[in-house]
């Protein structure tokens, strides 16, 4: 598919119904979990946050931590999916993790802003892979979409996805400055068509960030992608979900609109760093009876 085709369907999908789409997601945040489906959800939860350190600040030392912790978050807890780091750390969290199921994520491309030559963004995206990324997380040109040049966005997409290699390609929307439903709808199918492994929210980095009403937009994109094509992409919302009943809320509109094909890390994420922390106080109530003290997980 051509950048011009692509473009042209994307302009041509409909408009979003918004009060539609936000009741919805306010009923499906009313469902109940029991007792027993809350200590999987949680354990499944875990499982599938890509455990993240993007600060000026990050050193080795926090890397390693950071890994450590997504290999045994807490006793038989599961590991987390992912740890994601800037391209200067991929080396360390690689070695960290080694022969581990936990993947290396990067993000790549100029991060959070985007606004670096092609060339740097790509050269950026190569030398994550070779320092030992199996995934990237990219952002699109927010600017070059806002002012309608979706071809671009698309070859852009498509020559970090080549740069990529073997590395998995998760294209963050920003959705926070997309605005619009309408957008987040469009950039989703741009992003696919060009060969996203996985659609993002967010970078964490604006005021903001992952929303239920927007993550259930893009899981209704990823459902009808497959439904049109065959293929299927993965779904991440990162930034702002920082508690368990929140992350029970997504898990539950995962099963309700795109079912068990999506509920495994292999397809669905989490980007966050504070909620790995509320899961295991959750976890650990459900087992023990009682909340442990303010020491018994690690500050990240």
């Amino acid at each position: 598919m051509s950048g011009a085709e692509a473009a042209s369907l994307v302009r041509a999908l409909p408009g979003v119904d918004a009060v539609g789409l936000e009741a919805r997601a306010a009923g499906l945040a009313t469902r109940s979990v029991k007792a027993d489906a809350k200590a999987k959800a949680i354990d499944l939860a875990i499982s599938m946050i890509d455990l993240t350190t993007l600060e000026g600040a990050d050193t080795p030392g926090k890397v390693r931590s950071l890994a450590a912790k997504a290999l045994r978050p807490d006793g038989d807890a599961p590991a987390t999916a992912a740890v994601c780091v800037y391209p200067s750390m991929v080396a360390v969290a690689a070695e960290a993790v080694q022969g581990s199921t936990v993947k290396v994520a990067s993000v790549a491309t100029g991060f959070p802003a985007g606004q670096v030559p092609l060339d740097v963004r790509l050269a950026d995206t190569e030398a994550a892979v070779r320092a030992g990324a199996d995934e990237i997380d990219m952002v699109i040109s927010r600017g070059a979409y806002l002012s309608g040049d979706l071809e671009r966005v698309f070859h852009e997409i498509r020559a970090v996805k080549a740069a990529s290699g073997e590395a998995r390609l998760k294209v963050i929307l920003e959705t926070g400055e997309l605005v619009t439903y309408d957008d987040v709808r469009r950039a989703s199918w741009l992003a696919m068509y060009a060969g996203a492994d996985f659609i993002k929210t967010s970078t964490g980095k604006v005021g903001v960030n992952a929303t239920l009403p927007v993550t259930l937009l893009m899981m209704q994109a990823v459902r009808d992608y497959r439904a049109a094509t065959g293929v299927q992409v993965g779904v991440k919302p990162a930034g702002g979900i920082r508690n368990t009943k929140d992350a029970i809320k997504y898990l539950v509109c995962v099963n309700e609109v795109l079912g068990d094909d999506w509920l495994s890390n292999e397809w669905f994420r989490f980007g966050a760093s504070s909620l790995l922390n509320d899961l295991l106080m959750q976890r650990q109530k459900l087992k023990t009876g009682h909340y442990s003290g303010p020491d018994y997980v690690t500050v990240d």
